[in-house]
């Protein structure tokens, strides 16, 4: 199996790392406020909040029944009992100072809007491998940030609860195992198929600018691009 048309995916994801964005940088360096973490909080929540329904169009998209297994294992993860996913990000807007009235009432930005169009539309295809890539293209990333953010909460803004650190715990390790699958998943379906190789290599380009499309927003709203 050859992986050299992977290494193009994964410079894709490099050149487009959500960790190199100015919002996510400030983060680190500790130079948002409470108001700038409840601003993000709101309009995230527009995508993690879709995120299961991103999920769950690749598996209704897809014949193969062992991806499907492995789809419906991700949704299960996402939606199921009480700490399911967008439960834990209104936990954590809370801990920021958003109150959950205000994110489920929140107006959305029109970069978040296209972001979350984005991944409508890519999940939604009836080619499934390029859905599954966009899944690819979030999840590969959340292990790190989660990471950088948990240590992010803990060291500059104080904040070491459960439900301020819940949801990138959970990210920090599910995401590992998810994107895992999704990559060997793509490579198996993939071979050498150039069409599948430029659907998925679009796809996961797509979703990567999606993604820091919303964090441009957030930027933009917040005064933050100049400085950040």
């Amino acid at each position: 199996m050859s992986e050299s048309w992977w290494r193009e995916v994964e410079a894709i994801l490099e050149q487009n790392s959500l960790l190199k964005h100015p919002f996510y940088q400030a983060w680190t360096q500790g130079r948002l406020t409470r108001d700038d973490l409840a601003h993000y909080a709101r309009q995230y929540y527009h995508q993690e909040s879709r995120f299961p329904r991103y999920v769950s169009a690749v598996h209704s998209n897809c014949p193969e029944l062992k991806v499907r297994q492995m789809l419906l294992e991700n949704l299960s993860h996402e939606e199921s009992g009480p700490d399911n996913h967008p439960e834990l990000w209104l936990r954590f807007a809370e801990a920021v100072g958003a109150s959950r009235e205000s994110v489920l009432s929140a107006r959305i930005h029109p970069k978040t809007a296209e972001c979350v169009a984005v991944f409508e539309e890519k999940t939604r295809e009836a080619n499934w491998q390029a859905g599954l890539a966009a899944l690819y293209a979030y999840e590969a990333q959340q292990p790190a940030v989660a990471r950088t953010k948990i240590e992010g909460l803990r060291k500059s803004y104080g904040l070491d609860s459960k439900d301020a650190l819940g949801f990138f715990e959970a990210h920090q390790t599910l995401d590992v195992w998810h994107s895992k699958v999704e990559r060997d998943v793509l490579l198996d379906q993939v071979r050498e198929d150039p069409e599948l190789k430029h659907a998925v290599k679009a796809a996961v380009s797509d979703a990567c600018g999606a993604l820091n499309a919303l964090l441009d927003g957030v930027c933009e709203a917040r005064g933050l691009c100049a400085t950040a």
